[in-house]
């Protein structure tokens, strides 16, 4: 059983940066791909970044690339989203997910753990 606590979040103005941290409490944190996904209010989860179990490949979604970085450091079990230019519609609560598996995917259903959720509010 893998746990997964978000941190990170809070309420920024549009063009500010934020970082998001999600610690996991698996020792073999380094066999699981990990990613970010968000749901804003009325909308279903969406995803966001993945990246793979190495680090050395990642993934994004269309509105974000360019302005967000998926990152991992495997020695602390910690995965980070760097997110910079916020826009009022990155509003959301941003969720980390485990996928026990080295490759990465953009699935929602192919996530296996998943984190209780941090919040993201952009003003405009």
């Amino acid at each position: 059983q893998v746990q997964l606590v978000e941190s990170g979040g809070g309420l920024v103005q549009a063009g500010d940066s934020l970082r998001l941290s999600c610690a996991a409490s698996q020792r073999t944190f380094n066999n699981y791909a990990m990613a970010w996904f968000r749901q804003a209010p009325g909308k279903e989860r969406e995803f966001v970044a993945s990246i793979s179990w190495t680090g050395e490949i990642t993934y994004y979604e269309d509105s974000v690339k360019g302005r967000f970085t998926i990152s991992r450091d495997n020695a602390k079990n910690t995965v980070y989203l760097q997110m910079n230019s916020l826009k009022p519609e990155d509003t959301a609560v941003y969720y980390c997910a485990a996928r026990r598996d080295f490759s990465l995917s953009a699935t929602q259903t192919d996530y296996n753990y998943w984190g209780q959720g941090t919040q993201v509010t952009v003003s405009s």
